[in-house]
Order: structure tokens, then sequence, then C-alpha cells
């Protein structure tokens, strides 16, 4: 049996409209809030030798929603791209930003090729080109419409899109906030690289803090111990890995990739597979590893957490069965399926959506914004202010009570916060207030049975209450 052909696009619609009868919402509000606002097919030639031959390329860059402005959205290089998807991954982007509370509509680019086949020089050819094209038609800009790294593309990429837009809008004072992503050198963000990550593991962290939640799962409390799989050691998933071994006890037992699938029950070290892989181009053979029959059979292993850090629809009614894990947290989008949601949910596993558990590469995107129009480092003026004052305060506790402190301590104590420290804090602080703010909705009412329909409503709400607030003019 195959999944019903729900087109991605199709499969928020109808995420949407389960979640729609609960917002209060009129019909007409409801159906603008679901629309693409605006759609941008492109087909440019590009020259990709001195020999003189060109290449037609396909791309897209959809808006969503512009009841913020600006728009927010990455930019994907693969050869899967299509309108629809782009239009599907624009309308989560939406519904995240609304979700975890930055003040974008959303968006989403994409660039159909494959960056496999072309040399760096080709792909700065095409990058730049597909800028100039957007710049064209008015769909970028730092209160226009803000890219940032997806699928196929990272900070090399966003680097030739501010360049190609500040050549070409000479003078613009805040320029550099056109897109996100950004080598830190070049107007970047600590703290970016690994955000999406971090984001996914402060997510887990605070669902699996509620001892009420948990014990309907079959769960205690806390992350220490709990055991992991992760589909994809792209960014995401590689990060997810590190920091939930790292900072939260958890064991990771499973890894599935393109080349394969590994197995270990007693813990796989992600620093170490990275680096291995880098060798070997595979996760394959990995030292103490059994290799499983196939790329995804690692997603069917006994576990607490699966984490699908690759693309959508890899959780579909084919394989929904046999998946045994007590929690999904969708740190790619849309990986799970409407039909295969479905069997999940009979069974009574926790899907923590991508709405909202991804949401935190967008939010370190919304600092950076931040920090380019500031035209600031974060905590570059009160670090020392900060650091002097505690030391002070350290000297005088010491002073009056006679005891001693080691230097690590003092340090500890005294250190004012740089600018990564804040950009997690602030990360770790949205990650928590949305997921409260989503799970009083779901507690709020009855007739919501699982927690996407629950992101979607909270979303759908918050968005609502801006067109309500604003108006719709002219």
């Amino acid at each position: 049996m195959a999944d019903k052909h729900y087109s991605f696009f199709d499969g928020v619609v109808k995420n949407f409209e389960k979640a729609a009868p609960y917002t209060g919402l009129t019909p007409g509000l409801l159906q603008q809030i679901k629309e693409c606002n605006s759609i941008l097919a492109l087909k440019f030639p590009v020259r990709l030798n001195d020999d003189g031959d060109v290449e037609v390329i396909e791309a897209y860059r959809v808006q969503h929603s512009n009841h913020r402005m600006p728009t927010k959205g990455g930019i994907r290089y693969s050869m899967d791209v299509n309108q629809d998807e782009v239009m599907a991954l624009a309308s989560l982007m939406t519904y995240k930003c609304a979700v975890i509370g930055v003040p974008f509509g959303g968006a989403k680019g994409g660039v159909k090729i494959d960056a496999k086949k072309y040399t760096p020089a080709q792909l700065e050819r095409i990058t730049r080109r597909y800028t100039a094209e957007l710049v064209r038609k008015n769909f970028i800009g730092p209160g226009i419409d803000v890219p940032a790294p997806d699928y196929g593309t990272g900070p090399r990429e966003m680097a030739w899109i501010m360049d190609t837009y500040m050549t070409l809008k000479h003078g613009e004072l805040d320029g550099a906030g056109c897109v996100t992503g950004k080598p830190v050198e070049q107007n970047g963000i600590v703290g970016r690289a690994d955000a999406t990550g971090r984001g996914v593991f402060y997510g887990l962290r605070e669902a699996m803090s509620y001892e009420e939640d948990m014990k309907k799962y079959g769960l205690t409390t806390g992350t220490k111990g709990k055991t992991m799989v992760i589909q994809g050691m792209g960014n995401v998933g590689s990060y997810t890995g590190l920091i939930s071994i790292a900072e939260g006890g958890i064991k990771v037992i499973g890894v599935a990739e393109y080349e394969g699938s590994i197995h270990d029950p007693n813990g796989i070290d992600i620093a170490a597979l990275l680096e291995f892989r880098k060798i070997t181009g595979s996760i394959v053979g990995f030292p103490g590893t059994t290799t499983l029959e196939n790329r995804t059979a690692a997603m069917e292993l006994d576990c607490d957490i699966l984490v699908p850090a690759a693309l959508e629809n890899q959780i579909n009614i084919e394989n929904a069965g046999r998946i045994k894990a007590k929690i999904i947290a969708e740190a790619a989008n849309g990986p799970v399926t409407p039909e295969a949601e479905e069997i999940l949910l009979k069974r009574g596993c926790l899907i923590i959506p991508d709405m909202y558990i991804n949401a935190g590469g967008v939010t370190v995107s919304y600092f950076e914004w931040l920090k380019n129009l500031s035209h600031s480092t974060f905590g570059h003026l009160e670090k020392r202010f900060t650091s002097s004052r505690y030391n002070n305060l350290v000297d005088l506790i010491l002073q009056m009570t006679g005891k001693e402190m080691t230097p690590a301590q003092r340090e500890f104590l005294t250190s004012g916060a740089d600018e990564l420290d804040l950009v997690r804090s602030g990360l770790e602080e949205s990650m928590i207030t949305a997921y409260k703010g989503i799970r009083d909705t779901w507690q709020a009412d009855s007739n919501i049975k699982d927690m996407r329909t629950a992101a979607f409503v909270y979303a759908i709400k918050k968005i609502g209450a801006d067109y309500l607030s604003m108006g719709i003019w002219p």
C-alpha cells in the first residue's frame, strides 16, 4: 500500500485544515493565511564555461505570507526542487516563525541543480545570477525577503548572495542584512552553524521535562540515558547528535545515511563517526557498529527518540508500522507523511513537529539579522563592564566571609556574556517559551489530539491576530 497522492504542499494544507476549526477565525481570514502570497518561477541562462555555451537554470522563490516583514526562508539546491515543494516549505516557515516568536513572514527558495556536479566557480555564477534575478524582481532585501542556507547550500553561498546584493544595491546601509547564515567573518553570527541541531536538543529537553507527559509514553523525565537514532548526518543531524550526547547524556545507538545504516547498542561516538566518514566517505564500517540491511533500517530500531534529519516523506505508510520510537523529533521539514502520522499516533507515539523542533535555525538567523541592522556585535558594549562589576562583587563577598575561591570558580562567576553566550541563551529561551505555548494550547482543548495540530493552532491564532489588529489595506 502506498500513501495517498498528497503533494508536499497538500500535506501542509491538510494539517492546516485539521487545525483551523480550533482557531475561532473566520473562513475568509483562514483562506488568506493558508494561501501563498507571491510565487516567482524563474528560468535564467548562466554561462558556466568560457566556450560561450549556456545552461538554463530552473529556480523559484515563494513568499507565503507578508503579515510580518521581511519574509524569511532558506534556499536549497537540489534536483528535487519544484514549485510545490518550495510553496510547502515557505508555508511551513510562516508557521514556524509564528510558533517560535520571530517577526518574519515565511518564504523559501530553490534552485533545481545537483550542486555536486558543478565546480565552485560554476556554483558561484549560478548563485550570483539567481541573486541578481531576485534583486530585479524585488524578492530580496533586509526589509523585503531574507534568504538563508538550506539543503545543498551554506555560508559560502550566502556570502556570494550578500556580495551580489550589495554590489547591485551599492551604499545600502543595512545591505548585509539581506541574507543570514553568512560566514562569521562576513557579517555572520557565532552559533549559527549549530543552531538548528541545538534547537532540536533544547526542544527535546523541554518536552521531556514534564513528568505527566512522559508517563503517557512510558518514559521518565530528562534526557540522560535515553536512546536516540538519527537519520541524516548533515548539519542538523550531526549537531543534534553531538549536543545531545555532550549536554544531554543521550546515547545514539543508530545512524542512517544515504550510504547505509549502522547500529551499536552501546552508543556511537558521533564526533568520531564524522571524522571516519570524512576519511572514508561513508558511515558504513565504523568500528564497533553493525551494518544493517538497508539505508533506512536504523529508523526501525527500538529506541526512545528518532530524529529524522534528512528530507521530507522519509516516514511513510510503508515503514510507519515498523517504527518503534516513542518520540519522533522532526528535525527535517515534513519527514512524516499524513498517513504515517495517523499510524504513529494510534500507536501512541509523540511526534514533535518540524515547525517547532527545527526552528533553531530561523531563531538564530533572526539574531544575525538584528546584529546586521544594529551594526554591532552582541555583548561587545557591556561584556567588560559586567565582568568588572561581578569581580568587585566577588571581592566584597570573599572579604566579608574570609573564604577562598579557585581561579576557575572566579572565572565562572565573573565572566561577562559574549556573543555566543547571548545567542545560545536567546535560542534556549525561544525554544522553551514556544514549547510552553504549544503545550498550553494542546491542554486547553481536549479535541486537539496531537502536538502538530496544537502547534498549527498556536501559530494560526498568532497570524490571525496580526491581520485582525492591522486590518487589510487597501
